[in-house]
């Protein structure tokens, strides 16, 4: 880091995560900004920001996000999320703990079949819906159920990018994944649900009279629009299918969300204008601004160089290095978006493994995946998923701030990622 180019880049996105933490310019204007800034000072150029994979926008994320934004804008004008709200209510028999104990273990199986992004944008209107029903802050739902999508994605390769870039440096197929980490990752969904009982008990308001008025109901006079509806579930049906299939189809998930999104528009009676009003925008430009400021650090050479130090720091010992990687892993992808991150340091894990002479059941890897992904839950822009929903919040006049987001983030992080590393000591080194 001899080159002012890397010293700016540091100052540019310090200061930039300072505002958007102060919360005093809103968080799009400053990605947009701190975007902006980086292209200026030479970080970075039109080239690698938009059209660099290594350091450029992620228009994969983009795009995955706005054909999933689009299909459940049509699937809104059906019912179906009335319909689900009323569902789970009366499964729970409106016990606010018992609601949110099921959106959480739906929101985690889901995760681990879809990616976590479209997991949360499913979920997150049936849960403001029944939380509308049930007069219970919508905040404390959002935040455990996003928290649940990014545990739940750790378990299958397809559940989180980070660990589709890892198991295409390391060789690693679906079933590695679930046999690797889906145990650790049932016991953490467990774990999770203990917190949230601790962390959310103020918000768990059984209010008697509206409880009633919902079992009352009937879920099914909810649905609007039936064949709308039997087209919408029809396509989301092909989409997962699309998603579960890459390693057959090869089809990114962005082109899939696509194709799926031009479809139904194509066949439904639902208004091209109506469901780009659906978009949230806001979010896609700051991932946008987010993803050009990272690269700038990429392409000055500060990530490489923090990667690096790591690697040095591990050296040959298997032991200390994966624990040192899953600690270090979960504190930087609180602060930096966890796919560059992966990206960036999937080639040295590599190295270290071959210098380890394979290690021992690839734990490398899989410390790398757990602390990358249970490390997004730290902060309210640590993974794609956190952003999505602050996102929908704000846009449903339920805003979540970054430190009311952090402060249970940082929480369940703790939690999370002790667990993970006394799993990788028993499982790798105590009985291994």
């Amino acid at each position: 880091m001899n080159d002012w180019h890397s010293w700016a880049a540091v100052v540019v996105f310090v200061g930039a995560y300072a505002l958007i933490i102060s919360e005093k310019i809103h968080r799009v204007a400053v990605a947009l900004g701190g975007a902006g800034l980086m292209l200026a000072i030479g970080a970075t150029d039109d080239k690698s920001a938009f059209y660099s994979e290594h350091s450029g926008v992620d228009w994969n994320v983009i795009f995955l996000l706005m054909g999933m934004m689009m299909i459940v804008g049509v699937l809104k004008q059906t019912g179906v999320f009335e319909f689900l709200a009323i569902w789970s209510v009366k499964k729970a028999k409106a016990k606010p703990f018992r609601v949110m104990a099921m959106l959480v273990v739906i929101t985690a199986v889901a995760s681990a079949l879809l990616d976590n992004v479209t997991t949360v944008l499913l979920i997150a209107p049936v849960t403001l819906l029944v939380c509308e029903r049930l007069a219970l802050p919508a905040a404390p739902f959002l935040i455990a159920e996003v928290m649940a999508s990014n545990i739940g994605g750790t378990s299958t390769l397809v559940g989180d990018p980070p660990n589709i870039i890892i198991a295409s440096r390391a060789g690693l197929t679906f079933n590695d994944f679930l046999v690797h980490l889906a145990p650790i990752v049932v016991v953490l969904v467990i774990a999770l649900l203990v917190v949230c009982r601790v962390m959310f008990r103020k918000a768990f308001r059984y209010d008697g009279d509206r409880a009633a008025e919902i079992m009352a109901l009937e879920e099914r006079e909810a649905i609007k629009d039936p064949r709308l509806l039997v087209q919408g579930l029809g396509v989301l049906t092909l989409v997962v299918a699309g998603f579960v299939l890459h390693p057959v189809l090869h089809y990114e998930p962005s082109v899939v969300a696509l194709l799926g999104a031009g479809l139904l528009i194509a066949i439904s009676t639902a208004e091209t204008g109506e469901v780009l009003k659906e978009v949230e925008w806001p979010t896609l430009a700051f991932f946008a601004g987010l993803f050009i400021m990272i690269g700038g650090l990429i392409e000055t050479g500060v990530i490489g160089e923090i990667s690096k130090a790591l690697a040095d720091a591990i050296g040959d010992n298997e032991l200390g290095g994966s624990m040192t990687l899953l600690s270090a892993s979960a504190v930087l992808s609180g602060i930096v978006d966890n796919i560059p991150y992966v990206a960036t340091m999937a080639p040295i894990t590599s190295d270290l493994v071959q210098n380890m002479g394979g290690g021992s059941d690839h734990v490398m890897w899989w410390a790398l995946a757990l602390g990358a992904d249970l490390g997004g839950n730290a902060t309210a822009i640590g993974a794609s998923a956190n952003v999505v929903v602050l996102g929908i919040a704000e846009r449903n006049r339920q805003p979540i701030s970054f430190w009311q987001f952090t402060k249970y983030g940082l929480v369940v992080t703790g939690v999370t990622v002790s667990l993970a590393l006394g799993y990788v000591w028993l499982r790798y080194f105590a009985l291994g």
